[in-house]
């Protein structure tokens, strides 16, 4: 092991606070850039000349990206030292952002993004172990609320400024507002940190693990993204991506059971609780991250709503998260955990069958209202969670899990703004020839609007778009009611989770 030579300085004061609010920016940025970009997906297709549904690989390759190397995290700590990582993760991030804004074309976004995610990945799970190591143990509590907090309110944050930025500046700028921050941060943690302990270790990489991870997630992101512009299994290329994902994702099971240094430890999975909480974890997760990927996009297309105002509607939340957030870090340390969660995953399941009565003539308020009442019960599903999941499995297995945990709620997320564009769009089709062919006096409601002084080709584009307008709804409703079915799904995977033996750690819970 190799130390450096220069002992440990406690950090205290202002020179402490500074470091902490410079790792929690750090952690901030990484979680903003998950959802920051989704109100923006139209105008950025739109100007870089793609359709909408190309336009999320924006945020598609960003999140499997991330997912990647979250479990490469503990490898790259250990290797390099985790304040190098970080740091270098950091200012890498203000590089790759500035690029992302530089971007003329989808591809050279879709590779920025893809970078980004790679550079973010580390960032989030080191953030809370920097805070641990140099806060005093005194303080560690509050340091975890710290992190929480910009882990909460970043996925919020992101689709409000998304949208202003997106309408008053312009789509580039979503991406150059990073920079300053991300720069400042990392330069300041130089300054800060200088001559402090980095150990060091040669660890052993499972390269192997690592290119079958690689090639699986990447295939069946491909297949997912794709598949709806190619007639899904109709395609060849649909086949092959179907073929390599799935080959990938045997050998990649096979290998990481068998490996005596995996780089994602399946092992973990032999625990009841762990699993059950894990799944629980990204089902829900899925369900809600689908929520936040199609109530802007709905409220751009189907109601005409500007970036900044779609944006204003699903940042509503973060009012009561950030209010009922410690109450619910003390209530998991009274009572059964499982209530909790069970209640809060129920609750995001109401909410979103309340949404399936949507129209098109809602106001804004009458649409927002829903996502306002969203907050406390995100709570109540994310905090408990993952520090359920901890509970569950033997002490020294705690980074493990964190970091498995993590990427499967990290993929859920990707996939499921796969999923749901595609569904969304394809019920919108069928929707669209249903209400089409229910209309047998279409021909004479033209007739009308004609008689009624509007000339023939404008009479058909009024019944046209009104025809496409109910289309998206009735689509949009089928969304909602899969997802309120897939929140009842996750609320009761949670029971098989064993009884905690006494009260879970809810610091764990990021």
């Amino acid at each position: 092991m190799i130390k450096a030579t220069s002992p440990d300085r406690p950090l205290e004061g202002a020179q402490l606070w500074l470091v902490v609010l410079a790792i929690a920016l750090g952690n901030f940025l990484v979680v903003l850039d998950t959802t920051i970009a989704n109100v923006s997906v139209p105008t950025i297709a739109g100007s870089l000349g793609v359709s909408a549904s190309q336009g999320s690989w924006v945020i598609t390759s960003y999140a499997v990206a991330e997912a990647i190397t979250v479990p490469l995290t503990g490898w790259l700590a250990a290797r390099f030292g985790a304040q190098r990582v970080f740091i270098f993760c950091y200012l890498a991030f203000a590089g790759l952002s500035a690029l992302c804004g530089m971007s003329t074309s989808l591809g050279m976004l879709v590779a920025c993004r893809v970078a980004l995610g790679l550079c973010g990945g580390p960032i989030m799970p080191l953030a809370q172990t920097l805070m641990m190591r140099l806060l005093p143990p005194e303080k560690q509590v509050l340091g975890t609320v710290i992190w929480a907090m910009t882990t909460l309110i970043g996925p919020i944050v992101g689709p409000v400024l998304g949208g202003t930025l997106c309408d008053n500046v312009g789509w580039p700028s979503i991406f150059f507002i990073g920079v300053p921050v991300a720069a400042a941060g990392g330069l300041l943690l130089i300054a800060l940190l200088r001559g402090r302990r980095d150990e060091i270790v040669k660890a052993p990489i499972d390269m192997v693990g690592l290119g079958l991870l690689i090639v699986w997630v990447g295939a069946l992101q491909i297949l997912l993204d794709e598949g709806r512009n190619h007639d899904w299994f109709a395609s060849v290329e649909i086949q092959a991506l179907a073929v390599i994902a799935a080959i990938g994702f045997a050998c990649f099971l096979i290998w990481e059971l068998t490996e005596k240094n995996p780089i994602v430890d399946l092992r973990i999975f032999r625990h009841r609780g762990f699993t059950a909480s894990a799944l629980t974890y990204s089902v829900g997760f899925g369900a809600f991250f689908a929520t936040v990927v199609i109530l802007p996009l709905w409220l751009q297309q189907n109601l005409g709503y500007t970036a900044t105002w779609a944006g204003y509607a699903t940042g509503v939340m973060g009012v009561f998260a950030v209010l009922s957030a410690p109450v619910v870090g003390q209530l998991a340390a009274k009572m059964d955990p499982r209530k909790i969660i069970f209640t809060g995953i129920m609750g995001l399941a109401g909410l979103a069958a309340w949404r399936t009565s949507f129209n098109s003539d809602v106001t804004f308020w009458q649409a927002a209202l829903p996502t306002l009442m969203t907050g406390p019960f995100m709570v109540m599903f994310f905090i408990p969670t993952i520090g359920l999941a901890m509970a569950s499995v033997d002490p020294g297995e705690e980074a493990n899990a964190a970091g498995v945990s993590n990427f499967m709620r990290t993929v859920a997320g990707a996939f499921a703004t796969s999923l749901v564009q595609t569904g969304w769009e394809n019920e919108a089709t069928r929707a669209q020839s249903a209400i089409a062919g229910a209309m047998p006096q279409g021909q004479a409601t033209i007739d009308g609007m004609v008689d009624g002084g509007q000339s023939n080709e404008g009479a058909i584009s009024s019944l046209t778009q009104l025809v496409q307008g109910q289309s998206v709804m009735v689509a949009t409703v089928h969304i909602f009611a899969i997802i309120a079915v897939c929140f009842v799904a996750a609320a009761m995977i949670v029971w098989l989770v064993p009884k905690p033996k006494g009260p879970i750690d809810t610091a764990a819970a990021h």
